[in-house]
C-alpha cells in the first residue's frame, strides 16, 4: 500500500484498493490514477468554492479530505470541460496526458456508476479522448542491432555475459524492462521457455530461440557461486535494478554511436518487434501474444512499411522502366 494514497478521501481510496485488487493493475498504475484524480478533486474543489489559482495559492494547496459522494453527484459535464481546459492551458498537459487523465476520470466514473452504484447516471459519458497524434515507433535497424551486440561483447567489461545476454532478451523477445529484471532462474523451463510477468501480473510464456538459450547459459557460468533466483543480479549479488539497466543501455547506446537517436529499453522492445514482423514475416496476432498486449491495435504500430519496402515498391511498378 502506497503511504501518498493516504491523503485521498475514502471514497477514492476505495476505488484504487479496486482497481489494484480486483483489476490487478501494477502499483505504479494505481499511482498514476491517484495523482490524475487528486489534481481533478483539486480543481473541482477550487471551481466550486471560487478559489483563484495564482501565485498565491496554488493547486497543491487545496486539501480534499472531505469529497465525497455529495460533492461528486454535483459536477456534471461543463465541469469536467473546464478541467480538461485547465490542464491543457494552465499546465500544458499534451494529448497523451490528457488521454490518461480521461482515461482515469472514465475509470473513476464507471466505477461509481456500474460497480457500486452510488450514481445513476455517469455524467462523463460524452466526454471525448483527446486525439493523440499518432507517429511510428523509434527502433534500432538490423545492421544498428548487430552493432550493439557487437558493442557490448567488446566494451561490456567485467559483467560483458550478463550485459550481452540482457540485450540479447531485449531484441529477442521484445519484452518490457520490468519484465526482464523479474526474470527468476525458475522461470525458464527445460523446453527452453521462459514464463514472464507483465502488466497487471499477467503471465505470459515465450519460446526462447537459440542465441537466447546460449546467452543465459554463457552468463549463468559466470554467477556459479551466487545463491539468488533472480537470473539479472547486480554487482551487489542482488536482483539488478531497472535504473541500473538504463545507466547500462545509455552507456552502450553511446558507446554504439546512438547517444542523440533517443533509444531506450523500450526502444529495444520496439526493435525486437519490428524485426520479428518485418524480417521474420510474423503473423500480427502472433506478434501480439508475443508482446503481451491486451489489444490487437496496439500491436500494429509495428506493421509500418520500412524504407526498403517503400523503394522495392516503387521499383516493382510496370512504368519503371518507361516507355
Amino acid at each position: 500500500m502506497e503511504k501518498i494514497w493516504g491523503q485521498a478521501p475514502e471514497i477514492l481510496y476505495k476505488f484504487l484498493i479496486y482497481i489494484q485488487t480486483i483489476k490487478g493493475k501494477s502499483s505504479k498504475t494505481v499511482d498514476e490514477y491517484f495523482f490524475d484524480l487528486r489534481t481533478f478533486f483539486r480543481f473541482m474543489k477550487a471551481r466550486k468554492q471560487n478559489l483563484k489559482i495564482d501565485e498565491n495559492l496554488s493547486l497543491s494547496q487545496i486539501n480534499i479530505d472531505d469529497v465525497n459522494i455529495e460533492f461528486i453527484k454535483s459536477l456534471d459535464i461543463l465541469d469536467i470541460y473546464e478541467y480538461m481546459s485547465y490542464v491543457a492551458n494552465n499546465r500544458n498537459n499534451h494529448a497523451a496526458a490528457r488521454s490518461r487523465k480521461t482515461s482515469s476520470l472514465r475509470s473513476f466514473f464507471k466505477y461509481l456508476t456500474i460497480k457500486i452504484k452510488v450514481l445513476n447516471e455517469n455524467p462523463i459519458d460524452e466526454l471525448e479522448t483527446p486525439k493523440i497524434k499518432k507517429s511510428l515507433p523509434k527502433f534500432l535497424s538490423l545492421e544498428e542491432s548487430k552493432l550493439l551486440l557487437e558493442v557490448i561483447k567488446n566494451g561490456g567489461g567485467k559483467f560483458v555475459e550478463r550485459d550481452y545476454c540482457m540485450v540479447v532478451l531485449f531484441l529477442n523477445c521484445g519484452m518490457r524492462l520490468s519484465e526482464l529484471v523479474g526474470i527468476n532462474l525458475l522461470d525458464i523451463e527445460s523446453n527452453n521457455t521462459l514464463r514472464l510477468i507483465g502488466k497487471g501480473n499477467k503471465e505470459r510464456i515465450i519460446y526462447l530461440n537459440d542465441c537466447c538459450v546460449q546467452a543465459i547459459e554463457n552468463y549463468k557460468k559466470t554467477r556459479k557461486d551466487i545463491k539468488q533466483n533472480a537470473l539479472f543480479i547486480s554487482r551487489n549479488k542482488c536482483r539488478i535494478s531497472t535504473k541500473t539497466v538504463q545507466f547500462l543501455m545509455k552507456k552502450y547506446f553511446k558507446l554504439a554511436g546512438f547517444s542523440n537517436r533517443g533509444f531506450s529499453t523500450h526502444k529495444l522492445r520496439h526493435t525486437a518487434a519490428t524485426l520479428m514482423y518485418q524480417y521474420g514475416n510474423v503473423d500480427i496476432r502472433v506478434l501480439k501474444e508475443i508482446l503481451g498486449h491486451e489489444n490487437i491495435a496496439t500491436t500494429e504500430i509495428y506493421t509500418h512499411t520500412s524504407a526498403e519496402q517503400l523503394k522495392k515498391a516503387a521499383d516493382s511498378n510496370p512504368l519503371n522502366g518507361g516507355i
